[in-house]
């Protein structure tokens, strides 16, 4: 927990990209998770997976524990299977003892031979609930990545990061009442292609320094101007 606490703070303040990969076969649970969850510093962590990883808080035996007991597993099977709704409307129509007894070791019996099944079914499902897919779709990591296209992947990425985070900086030093995530919308609507390209975003950059590079003497030129004239008005204010 000491060790956790240090890096989670260490990850809070750092201003450079970092990158969470969990490799083919991985898994991601529980205290593991949380001292290198993205939601820590959201501007430069990223988190990807290899499709056959794994992630959660919990491992799918334990989420099966937590939220489909033994009580709910007898529900369902009392719903679901034909021959447990068939001894059931029999103990209901019977009202002789001894074939209640009867019946009802014949219900333990099937809820005993259902069990394993209902487990395993329900092991299963939880198990999809950590998959990349999965994981992706809850917004937790931001794509499903495989081990074989990874080094090339990450090498566009960083690449593209570089680049970005340069000209980002740029931008909210010429004009500081941007936000990153405007000065960010500012570059992508420079550009026409597809945002999420990072090989085509990373050569983009690269081949448009120049233009880019305008762009942002243009928005400083900007601000400068407009403070200029606040501070114009509130001279004239003063005069008056």
């Amino acid at each position: 927990l000491k060790f956790g606490a240090m890096i989670v703070d260490a990850l809070r303040e750092y201003d450079h990209p970092v990158y969470i990969y969990l490799p083919p076969h991985g898994e991601l649970r529980g205290g593991s998770w949380v001292v290198v969850d993205p939601t820590i510093n959201a501007d430069q962590m990223e988190m990807y997976a290899d499709p056959d990883s794994r992630g959660g808080i919990l491992e799918p035996a334990g989420i099966t524990e937590v939220k489909f007991r033994m009580p709910d597993q007898l529900k369902m099977m009392h719903r679901l299977d034909p021959q447990l709704k068939l001894l059931d409307s029999e103990l209901e129509m019977t009202d002789f003892e001894d074939a209640k007894d009867a019946i009802q070791e014949q219900i333990s019996a099937r809820e005993d031979s259902l069990k394993p099944v209902y487990l395993q079914a329900a092991t299963e499902f939880a198990d999809l609930h950590d998959k990349t897919g999965r994981m992706k779709a809850k917004g937790v990591i931001r794509a499903a990545v495989p081990w074989e296209d990874s080094r090339e992947f990450f090498f566009y990425r960083a690449k593209r990061r570089m680049h970005e985070d340069s000209y980002v900086a740029q931008l909210v030093a010429a004009k500081p009442e941007l936000s990153r995530s405007e000065a960010i919308g500012m570059l992508k609507n420079a550009y026409s292609g597809e945002w999420d390209d990072n090989q085509a975003v990373a050569t983009f950059f690269e081949e448009s320094a120049t233009d880019l590079s305008a762009m942002v003497k243009s928005v400083k030129s900007e601000s400068m101007k407009s403070k200029i004239e606040a501070l114009q008005k509130e001279l004239e204010s003063l005069e008056n």
